[in-house]
């Protein structure tokens, strides 16, 4: 199976969010990311989903998209047209046996201290999927209480029209 990103960008109303996400479970893809956002413009909300499945009902998903009124574009986005970053918030056991340990690990990997207290100390790190992953698993050495990641962050390089489809074009 695949993995896919589509960008939706659409109205900021009022259940449109519900019926691109039922568009997706109709068609029985599983959503393994999503991210939603006003866009610069308080008229519209950018819908950032990662999903898996084959080739062909993935486009014929995107064509559904298309149908729905609210959506005014839809872009297929991948490493070649696009930034990715990711977040992570991790809460971990502050004692004074790993305290020295944490911190290494967190100047090594950029990670940032938003929170600190006698039991425990959160993290924050941003960047790509992979350092984001070798993090978490490098905290596992050390007594993990909560984990917080928000997926693939994205937006479209240097030229927004590359790949961009708008309503009404031919595919």
């Amino acid at each position: 199976m695949n993995r896919y990103t589509v960008a939706v960008l659409v109205s900021n109303q009022f259940g449109v969010l519900n019926r691109v996400v039922s568009m997706f479970r109709r068609r029985q893809f599983n959503i393994n990311a999503l991210t939603v956002s006003e866009t610069e413009s308080s008229e519209l909300s950018r819908i950032t989903v990662v999903f898996g499945g084959e080739e062909g009902i993935k486009q014929q998903l995107i064509n559904q998209l298309y149908k729905l009124p609210d959506v005014h574009s839809v872009s297929e986005l991948d490493r070649d047209n696009s930034i990715s970053c990711e977040l992570l918030l991790i809460k971990l056991e502050n004692s004074p046996a790993n305290r020295e340990e944490i911190r290494s690990a967190a100047d090594a990997f950029g990670a940032i201290t938003v929170d600190y207290c006698k039991d425990s100390i959160m993290l924050q790190l941003t960047g790509e999927s992979g350092k984001i992953d070798d993090f978490i698993n490098l905290c596992k050495d050390f007594k993990i209480l909560e984990i917080c990641k928000k997926h693939n962050v994205l937006i479209i390089e240097d030229n927004p029209y590359g790949e961009l489809r708008f309503k009404g074009e031919d595919v």
